[in-house]
């Protein structure tokens, strides 16, 4: 099992790095990211910082991972796992303000109520071996606009801390679902180039990497800072529903190269069961598209199945089902490590957007 010391434990050690709310007079106020921006032009500006976190967190050479929303969720359910089996805490957050503007408002029983803006927020972990500690950026969703300033102001907080920036992502491609799923790398420097050439993957030859996935590690590469994006391979034909087998491929890679010990168990238990469920309905959808040639039906969507068959079902929860959903989130409380397991199944019943708060809240330091 991984360590499972906490990010904000112990004495400084050497070499370390005080994780500061990025504000001169440390003080707790939600700043929006016109604030933020302001830095860059002198006027002063933060970060939400944690009210329950200590002033400052000591970090030994900490590695930064961001992830957003994705394909099959490939890189946001990495980053939710390494945070669930690691042990981790929140640290800061970006104000949504400025970044997102709101486009719905939420009915409650005929009651309109304000809307929600997406979250963004810094977890980390420190390493009890004296090895690179972690700060995972989880993003709610990625900015419509603005995206080269959200990353600049996200490269310029993070600078101060890490040399070592990393993005999770998911590369569709015609894979069948039971084979191995790929990873793919690219990466901003020659010393990190060699030293994915020692582990089993590809080098990405000549591509692009869209969204913040890519955009933020330009940045970070125009800061001189060293960094990668990984890319777990999924089925192209598949790519809208939750693939957690390019999470664990790339969490494998990952792992390696930090030197942690991550037990990798629960998904590969996850994965082997949602290809015994979806097995033969994969393998049939596989087929028929394989096996389409005719002219008047080239991709071969008169042979697919109906697309409410293809598409992930969305059964309404039960009273059981919330009930459940309550004993592993008072599990996740007392063991962090359950975490990835109530995640699986708020995923399940498609209500992870309904207790995303209250899931993440579980990663709060304890006050």
């Amino acid at each position: 099992m991984a360590n499972m010391e906490s990010a904000g434990a112990g004495a400084q050690r050497s070499g370390e790095t005080p994780f500061r709310a990025p504000c001169a007079n440390r003080v707790r106020r939600t700043a929006s990211f016109r604030d933020i921006q302001g830095a860059a032009s002198g006027r002063t500006g933060c970060l939400q910082h944690d009210e329950q976190m200590a002033d400052q967190i000591q970090l030994n050479d900490p590695w930064l991972v961001a992830t957003w929303p994705g394909m099959g969720n490939v890189g946001v359910s990495a980053g939710v796992y390494l945070m669930a089996k690691l042990g981790m805490h929140q640290v800061a957050e970006f104000s949504p303000r400025g970044v997102f503007d709101m486009d719905h408002v939420d009915v409650k029983n005929g009651i309109i109520r304000s809307g929600r803006l997406p979250r963004s927020r810094f977890f980390a972990w420190r390493n009890g071996s004296n090895r690179h500690d972690v700060v995972v950026f989880i993003g709610e969703a990625q900015p419509p606009t603005g995206t080269d300033a959200f990353c600049r102001k996200l490269i310029d907080y993070a600078g101060e801390l890490v040399k070592r920036v990393f993005t999770f992502a998911a590369m569709a491609t015609g894979m069948r679902h039971r084979d191995p799923s790929r990873v793919f790398g690219a990466v901003l420097d020659q010393e990190s180039l060699g030293e994915l050439k020692g582990l089993d993957l590809n080098i990405l030859d000549d591509a692009q990497i869209s969204g913040l996935n890519g955009v933020l590690l330009g940045v970070a590469a125009e800061a001189g800072m060293r960094g990668a994006c990984l890319l777990g391979e999924m089925p192209q034909i598949f790519s809208q529903l939750p693939y957690r087998k390019a999470s664990r491929a790339i969490l494998g890679v990952f792992s390696r190269m930090a030197g942690i010990d991550l037990d990798l168990t629960e998904l590969d238990r996850q994965t082997r069961a949602v290809e015994q469920k979806l097995g033969g309905l994969i393998t049939n959808v596989e087929q028929a598209m394989e096996s389409s040639q005719r002219e008047e039906d080239p991709l071969g969507l008169k042979d697919l199945p109906a697309e409410s068959e293809v598409e992930n079902p969305k059964p309404k929860p039960t009273s059981q089902d919330r009930d459940h959903i309550e004993t592993l989130f008072e599990e996740a409380k007392h063991d962090r490590s359950k975490a990835f397991e109530l995640k699986h199944e708020l995923d399940r019943l498609h209500l992870f957007k309904e207790y995303e708060d209250r899931f993440l809240d579980l990663f709060q330091e304890p006050g």
